[in-house]
């Protein structure tokens, strides 16, 4: 039995319709509301679970082998609940959603401290581990559709800056992988797309795409940090600024082939992965001195806003 946590978020989701495509695997999903992972279908057991009520994880990791742990709350302690249950559980194995930032050393900030103290639970847990560190996902960009739609425009920071941003269907093709294949117990992988591009070089492949020129407006840091005020706690807003701070210096650039070696295809492009979601991004209302993009503009070297990597919660 190979338990989904994380199940209504981009990359769990991938998961369960993956592993329910399988042969002979059987799938149970947990969420705080089952209904809400009707769309898995009759072959997958929808399970009620909170990482805040220890007798709903109980039963929800009970008969389990294997678990894909996907945690968003930072610093809630989602990760200590759910290693406890599990290895009270016998649970053999859990595969972790982690992140990229975890290996730089420059990274002190909020949300990376959460995901080395997450990580270093299940290491000391006696249980099976492996770490998928993902760089940030092609699909943040989606927050930039209501502003492409309406304005022509992606605002965000330092938009020049090099970022290896990785689809979440590869993270999900890598993630079903080691869930259901042996040889993968104590190691962490660090998963990239197959090139480092820019918010600038990003703007530019959907404006090719969507037939508009695209205007890309860079963010200040107090811009940034007043946007997010809204949605995030004032140390996480921080964190993400600590984080495209190091976009900025260039420590998301770096690319590896760990998804091509894993699953045995090269790693989408952000132009694939654009492709396959344009109709999120238009019909584009064109906005005043926009006008249609007749040629191939020339190659952006440089790539994107910070982000965690990180999931939604389940």
């Amino acid at each position: 039995m190979i338990l989904v946590t994380g199940a209504t978020g981009t990359v769990g989701r991938e998961v369960v319709g993956r592993l329910a495509a399988g042969v002979g695997v059987r799938v149970r999903v947990m969420a705080r509301d089952p209904a809400r992972v009707a769309w898995a279908g009759a072959g997958v057991e929808a399970v009620a679970g909170d990482y805040g009520d220890p007798r709903s994880l109980a039963g929800a990791v009970r008969g389990v082998e294997t678990a894909f742990l996907v945690t968003a709350r930072v610093g809630g302690g989602c990760d200590a609940a759910f290693v406890a249950a599990a290895r009270a559980a016998g649970v053999r194995r859990v595969v972790k959603l982690s992140a990229a930032a975890v290996t730089d050393g420059g990274a002190g900030d909020l949300i990376t401290r959460w995901q080395r103290g997450s990580e270093e639970l299940l290491r000391a847990s006696g249980m099976e581990w492996t770490l998928l560190r993902p760089r940030a996902f092609m699909s943040n960009s989606l927050s930039w559709a209501a502003s492409v739609r309406g304005e022509g425009v992606v605002r965000g920071l330092y938009g020049q800056a090099a970022h290896a941003c990785v689809d979440p269907a590869d993270v999900a093709r890598v993630a079903v992988r080691v869930l259901t294949e042996d040889g993968h117990a104590g190691r962490a992988y660090t998963l990239t797309g197959p090139q480092a591009l820019s918010a600038v070089g990003q703007t530019r492949e959907l404006g090719r795409l969507l037939g508009v020129a695209l205007r890309f407006e860079e963010l200040s840091p107090e811009q940034a940090r007043a946007a997010w005020a809204g949605r995030y706690p004032p140390a996480v807003a921080q964190a993400l600024l600590d984080s495209a701070q190091r976009l900025k210096a260039g420590a998301k650039a770096g690319v590896q082939d760990t998804v091509s070696r894993l699953t045995g295809r090269p790693a989408r492009t952000f132009g694939q992965w654009a492709a396959a979601h344009i109709a999120s991004f238009g019909p584009v209302t064109a906005p005043s001195g926009a006008t249609p993009d007749t040629g191939p503009r020339p190659p952006d070297t440089g790539p994107r806003p910070p982000d965690t990597g990180a999931d939604p919660a389940p």
